[in-house]
């Protein structure tokens, strides 16, 4: 008898309101480090993103059955290939990392000024990379 392992291939997550540094929670502060700072944040109605100068920390939380919280943190250096992509009303961030994970971002209902704003945040994630 033999088991196949099951590894996930790419993570998803959509994000609809942008949130300042000030207004995020104190469990997503904690993993932000003194010599880092806060570019933005982002929420839906479960899960947070924090984008500091360094890495990229997403808050998972599942409160379906019982609640859990994920944690995933990636640092800028990780990153092997990026992508932006802007339609109607959407922004994705698409990224792989050097371990072969794919993540995909995705912040909805976008007007001209939001997508600007993740524009930025994602020209520092990248400069920060160099």
């Amino acid at each position: 008898m033999s088991y196949i392992k099951f590894k996930e291939l790419s993570k998803y997550f959509d994000f609809k309101y942008q949130i300042e540094p000030k207004d995020l929670p104190d469990y997503a502060k904690e993993y932000v480090s003194d010599k880092e700072k806060i570019l933005m944040g982002y929420k839906n109605s479960k899960d947070y993103a924090v984008f500091t100068d360094k890495k990229m920390i997403l808050f998972d939380r599942d409160t379906l059955a019982v609640y859990y919280k994920k944690i995933h943190m990636f640092p800028y250096s990780s990153i092997s290939t990026s992508a932006i992509n802007f339609k109607p009303g959407k922004v994705e961030l698409l990224f792989s990392f050097d371990s072969g994970y794919q993540l995909h971002v995705n912040f909805i209902d976008m007007n001209h000024d939001k997508k600007e704003v993740i524009k930025e945040v994602y020209k520092q994630m990248m400069n920060s990379k160099l």
